[in-house]
């Protein structure tokens, strides 16, 4: 099969395994994965039994459904309880537990609480159902932000009154830069996302190696890219020469997708946003312009911003330090013995993106 199978070829691989092992400068070498989708291909494809075992790979916050506040669940929920209210989310979030419920366990008590795969799809909704309030959670990063964009521009081209967005869109960057300002983390180089880089290009992360001395190579998603892309790294490392790399340049160009940028800051602003386990990270958020105020669920059902951070979190949970690359999902006393994927107890073992997710499915 053309442009997947030449990534899995077996020959290949080991080619690229054994240049990674005769440049490892026989030290401990910690590379932080941000993607969650490089998380679950690094342990499919069982790339942890064969890398040199100096080069170890952090999960990092790379997933939007698992950074989503423990406050944003629960606003979420208090939404999904009203019965003239819709709401409309991705997957992955239904199982997200709050303080006290989910919007699974709401939608079996009868919430008009529905799955659905695009944003566009909320259009949709909202005309059939004019006399309810729509709600779409959007979740996500620089990916599915252009995406929801254009769904809040087409609600208002179609002058629709009963749609609005629940914002919860984070940036990548800011949260990178908040990682390695983090002293408990050794950081050596980060793999960067494909899916985000296609969006926004090199250039927003050209900053970590110029003010921090930390390499960056974007990496796309089969086992030679993701080979490919640790090898870039520390071979950055050998020489003392940090940069941004594209490992990922059939899809990835340095500016990024220019059309997908421009109709995102036409709808969104840049604000400060709260991160599970890591807490408010500023400028890392987009919150719905002002020109837009009618389709911002933030205003228009009075959701403060403070309560993002609020909560009660699961006893003994760590999913937070998982987000934060500080441990491993097997560090976790609760992992596989009380949260699995049919008993989740944090957001990590929910989401297919998630680490939890990932360790217990290829590592357990």
């Amino acid at each position: 099969m053309k442009y997947i199978d030449e990534f899995r070829n077996k020959n290949l691989i080991t080619r690229a395994l054994a240049r990674i092992k005769a440049i490892t400068p026989g030290e401990k070498i910690d590379i932080m994965e941000v993607c969650g989708t490089h998380t679950q291909s690094f342990f499919r494809f069982g790339l942890d039994k064969l890398l040199h075992a100096d080069v170890n790979l952090i999960a990092g916050p790379g997933c939007p459904v698992c950074v989503s506040t423990q406050g944003y669940i629960d606003q979420a929920i208090t939404l999904a309880q009203k019965k003239d209210n819709i709401i409309l989310t991705f997957g992955d979030m239904l199982r997200i537990p709050g303080s006290k419920s989910s919007l699974e366990k709401e939608r079996a008590k009868s919430a008009n609480v529905r799955v659905v795969y695009s944003a566009l799809d909320s259009i949709k909704v909202a005309k059939q159902n004019p006399d309810k309030k729509v709600i779409f959670l959007a979740v996500g990063f620089e990916t599915t932000a252009p995406t929801i964009a254009l769904s809040i521009l087409n609600a208002k081209k179609e002058n629709l009154k009963n749609l609005s967005f629940f914002s919860s869109l984070k940036l990548i960057p800011a949260a990178m830069e908040y990682l390695v300002q983090d002293k408990r983390l050794n950081l050596k180089g980060f793999l960067c996302p494909g899916h985000v880089s296609t969006i926004i290009g090199t250039q927003p992360y050209e900053f970590i190696p110029k003010r921090y001395g930390i390499g960056c190579c974007i990496s796309g998603f089969e086992p030679l890219d993701i080979l490919e892309g640790i090898y870039i790294l520390i071979k950055q490392v050998v020489d003392k020469n940090p940069k941004v790399a594209n490992q990922y340049v059939r899809a990835v160009k340095r500016n990024g997708n220019l059309k997908a940028k421009r109709l995102m800051a036409q709808i969104f602003k840049t604000a400060d946003a709260y991160w599970r386990g890591l807490g408010k990270i500023p400028k890392s958020g987009l919150k719905i312009k002002n020109d837009f105020s009618q389709f911002d669920a933030e205003k228009i059902f009075s959701l403060k911003q403070a309560n993002r951070q609020t909560g009660k979190q699961a006893t003994q949970c760590q999913c937070g330090d998982i987000l934060k690359g500080l441990v491993s999902p097997l560090d976790c006393v609760l992992f596989s013995r009380v949260c699995r994927p049919d008993n989740p107890i944090g957001p990590c073992m929910v989401s297919s993106e998630g680490a939890c997710s990932a360790y217990y499915r290829y590592k357990n």
